[in-house]
């Protein structure tokens, strides 16, 4: 039997998320519109075995927002792309929940599924911004908790409408002039607190069922959203002991909503820097900091808290208190900013070039960086990892790391599954409509 194994997904983020970023050496400034660019990515890292690719994105910027969130490519468009130029690597896309209709998320989801042949995954998220607002002709962002409700029921329209239609409900036939099978064809009737949905989908399923679906959740409300939906989690895990504390609460709380625990996938992100050796890793990491002025690290910061001026604060003092900013936003994030500010008694220059270049366990050579991943992973703290690159290389994890994993027999040589639900050891979606016709549970 097969033992377990690690799974790997990567963030493609053309010029990088931080504001220095696309400084770098190697880096193409027009990288985060360049289809080209995010094709060779794509293909290098299915060449690796890699699961899946992930597109993030945000939904309003400003003068200050970082260059790749000044001028990039909408996720599902280039991962439409992406999928006609790659046959067996995942794409998750995100979508926001606060500004889309769930017919049109489960329609464009259902295409892009469709044209990859099994390969799509949904990245839920809540806006957290209070711009975004003002791009969707509101006032301001609803509170948190009715942000995760509103979600929450937008996740279950778009479940029901990929169900719209069973899996053999298309019988074309030219002789009869039958071309479906209309008992096989299910409309919606949803009325609920945020939409109102009749259905049916103008899309068949996909050989994966539905698509994967991803969540980010770190708050309490985040938290639980993540448990009921996701079927794989993009989390929190500065530290082992933070990924492990934040495995366990999510694997308890999908138990407490019906769920088993080995239907979640959960895979920190980590953005490793990876030499030859740890001296050259050392280089490698002074190189990315020697980028990145107290100005950047600062305007990078400031996002997570809704763009708060830190400017007028002096830079060489203890953490300013901030009050509330930040709580209706990314909340997780900014608490976890205002606990180390408050437990090791930070400046604000210490904390924000921390946080702009973090010092983690995957930083050094090869053989390092592969203890480190199979250190977190055997301590049941982690099903994968999320891999970025603002700081270190894809390619250089690729040829170095991969290698090691494979050879350890924590990570396939080749993939094992034509979908991406396979990939990541999830069963395909059944039907609902079919498995209440034969007696069975399908999935709400």
């Amino acid at each position: 039997m097969q033992s377990r194994q690690m799974k790997f997904g990567v963030i493609l983020d053309g010029v990088g998320g931080p504001s220095w970023a696309w400084r770098r050496e190697h880096i193409e400034p027009t990288a985060s519109t360049d289809i080209n660019a995010y094709i060779a990515e794509a293909q290098s890292a299915e060449a690796a075995k890699i699961d899946f690719v992930f597109i993030a994105d945000t939904l309003s910027i400003t003068p200050k927002s970082s260059p790749h969130f000044l001028n990039r490519l909408e996720p599902m468009t280039l991962l439409g792309a992406i999928a006609a130029h790659t046959s067996r690597i995942g794409m998750v896309g995100t979508l926001s929940t606060s500004f889309t209709e769930p017919f049109t998320a489960a329609r464009q989801l259902a295409s892009l599924d469709r044209i990859s042949k099994g390969r799509a995954g949904w990245n839920i998220v809540t806006s957290a911004i209070e711009s975004a607002a003002h791009n969707h002709s509101q006032d301001a962002l609803p509170p948190i908790d009715d942000r995760y409700r509103r979600a929450l029921e937008h996740v279950t329209v778009v479940r029901a409408l990929w169900d719209s239609w069973e899996d053999d409900a298309f019988v074309p036939d030219k002789v009869s002039g039958r071309f479906f099978d209309q008992s096989k064809l299910h409309a919606l009737k949803h009325k609920g607190e945020f939409f109102r949905v009749d259905g049916p989908l103008n899309i068949a399923r996909s050989p994966q069922g539905h698509p994967v679906l991803f969540q980010a959740g770190a708050s309490d409300g985040g938290r639980d959203l993540a448990a009921k939906t996701g079927d794989a989690i993009f989390g929190v895990g500065r530290t082992l002991e933070d990924a492990k504390e934040y495995y366990d609460d999510i694997k308890r709380r999908a138990k407490a909503f019906g769920r088993a625990a080995e239907e979640i996938v959960f895979m920190p992100g980590v953005d490793a820097i990876v030499a030859e050796t740890q001296e050259e890793a050392e280089r490698k990491y002074e190189e990315a900091c020697a980028y990145v002025s107290y100005e950047e690290s600062l305007s990078w910061m400031s996002f997570f808290f809704s763009y708060h001026d830190f400017s007028k604060y002096d830079p060489d003092e203890l953490f300013p208190d901030v009050g509330d900013v930040g709580q209706n936003s990314y909340r997780s994030v900014t608490n976890y900013i205002k606990g180390v500010a408050s437990r090791e008694k930070l400046t604000l220059r210490q904390l924000a070039r921390r946080f702009a270049i973090p010092r983690t366990d995957f930083i050094g050579g090869a053989e390092q960086v592969a203890d480190a991943c199979e250190r977190w992973f055997k301590a049941g703290a982690v099903d994968g990892f999320m891999l970025s690159a603002s700081v270190g290389r894809l390619q250089d994890f690729y040829d170095l790391v991969v290698p090691i994993l494979q050879k350890r027999g924590l990570f396939k040589k080749d993939y094992e599954a034509d979908t991406f639900r396979g990939h990541l050891g999830l069963p395909p979606v059944p039907n609902r409509y079919t498995v209440a016709r034969e007696g069975g549970r399908g999935r709400d």
